[in-house]
């Protein structure tokens, strides 16, 4: 097949056969693609840089992610294009293209997973397993309008992933059916068969939703109307989720900027929380990757090149702060959702960059996101990016968080609202 039919998602083609089975298998006849970032026994992990992959022998084992989607049937199709070292969140790659945004071509498809979201997109493949530390499952996810699962902190195996920042990283996929999304989700996590749980309260971040450039009857609204068809009214709240988490997190205060407390455009205390987020990612990167960074000196494209060498060089100062806000944050919040509350919010405020966007703009337009997505980053809980159809000719997504470990009570749940949202999508654009 072009490549142009392929939408340039693919590192490269091969064909895994699913382990055989005279039992009827969850995931049979379904195929899946993988992100680079995972071990093939085989194969080199190429980690979205030419530079690794001519330094590093080819894999002598297959990550157990990839094994258990193996073990439940399903066929892996190859791996996928991904941004360099998993360190952008734009979906751009200038040593192996940018993967072509099925939903809306001239608009880039989202990180660091882009291909493996946009082989589910293009209906290359059935569902695709990506990673998410900052957000490069849920990002490509709601760029490319397709469903999109960060499984809580250390429910998935990392074991043969190449790790990025080990305090975030997770093992996330990708579907466009809800079904599907369900059927891997449990392959992936272990979990057997369990009936849907109805939800005792939907917390509506209204702050969060006032960030976006969307207007609330295309986002919130859509998820308050689906809420009160299938359970009633009684069980959706409101929260200001920035004085939320303020009052709720003290350690916070050594990352907030007195700068930004009064833009129109920011949520102080979340902006605090990306800062903190993002000082661990790059302490932990840097300790993972600075030996090799240093000692080969890779070619790597503009921005990410900014982003690495300023993870190089960055100290262990506030590290141990960083941990006090994980931990503060991830009791605050379940204090808030409790055994089966929803948080839903955004998934990015606004809508994708253009593909040609200047590199240093899209770190600018990607500073509010990333205050929205370190939400479920720092407390190490499960997120889903659910589509809700065009708004403007490009793709519009609403996510919901559960505590840590309710990955299964949020897949169902996905299941369960999925129909009901497409109607009032469909209502309010007839």
């Amino acid at each position: 097949m072009a490549k142009s039919l392929e939408f340039g998602a693919f590192m490269e083609k091969f064909t895994l056969q699913p382990s055989p089975s005279l039992q009827q298998l969850p995931l049979s006849g379904l195929t899946f693609a993988v992100k680079d970032i995972f071990d093939i026994e085989g194969y080199v992990t190429g980690f979205g840089n030419p530079d690794w992959a001519r330094t590093h022998s080819a894999a002598t084992t297959t990550a157990p992610a990839v094994m258990d989607l193996l073990k439940g049937g399903a066929t892996c199709l190859g791996k996928t294009v991904m941004d360099e070292m998993a360190y952008c969140m734009y979906g751009v790659n200038k040593h192996y293209g940018t993967p072509t945004n099925p939903c809306a071509p001239d608009r880039v498809p989202g990180g660091s997973s882009s291909g493996s979201a946009v082989a589910v997109g293009a209906m290359l493949v059935d569902f695709s397993l990506g990673t998410d530390t900052g957000a490069s499952v849920r990002v490509p996810a709601s760029y490319c309008g397709i469903l999109g699962f960060r499984p809580s902190l250390g429910a998935i195996s990392t074991v043969g992933v190449v790790p990025m920042s080990q305090s975030f990283d997770t093992v996330g996929w990708f579907a466009r059916d809800p079904v599907i999304l369900n059927r891997v989700g449990r392959v992936l996590l272990h979990l057997p068969d369990v009936d849907p749980i109805k939800p005792n309260q939907i917390i509506i971040a209204e702050d969060c939703f006032h960030l976006s450039s969307v207007p609330s009857d295309r986002t919130a609204q859509i998820l308050v109307k689906s809420i009160r068809k299938l359970f009633g009214g009684q069980c959706v709240k409101h929260v200001i989720l920035g004085d939320y988490v303020k009052d709720k997190v003290p350690s916070l205060q050594h990352f907030m900027d007195k700068e930004n407390e009064d833009q129109e455009d920011n949520i102080p205390s979340l902006a605090a929380l990306s800062s903190a987020m993002r000082l661990l990612q790059r302490y932990e990167f840097k300790n993972n990757h600075a030996e090799w960074v240093t000692k080969v000196n890779p070619d790597f494209g503009p921005g990410i090149s900014e982003r690495i060498w300023d993870a190089i060089k960055v100290t262990g100062e506030n590290v141990d702060v960083c941990h006090s806000v994980r931990t503060e944050l991830c009791a605050a919040l379940t204090d808030l959702l409790g055994d089966h509350g929803i948080l839903a919010l955004p998934t990015t405020p606004g809508e994708p960059p253009k593909v040609q966007a200047n590199p240093s703009t899209l770190d600018l337009f990607f500073s509010k996101p990333f205050s929205l997505l370190s939400i479920a980053g720092v407390s190490g809980f499960c997120q889903v990016s659910i589509p809700l159809g065009m708004y403007h000719n490009v793709p519009v997504a609403i996510s919901l968080a559960a505590k840590h470990g309710s990955d299964a009570f949020l897949l169902n749940l996905v299941e369960t609202l999925y129909d009901t949202l497409k109607e009032q999508i469909e209502l309010l654009t007839e």
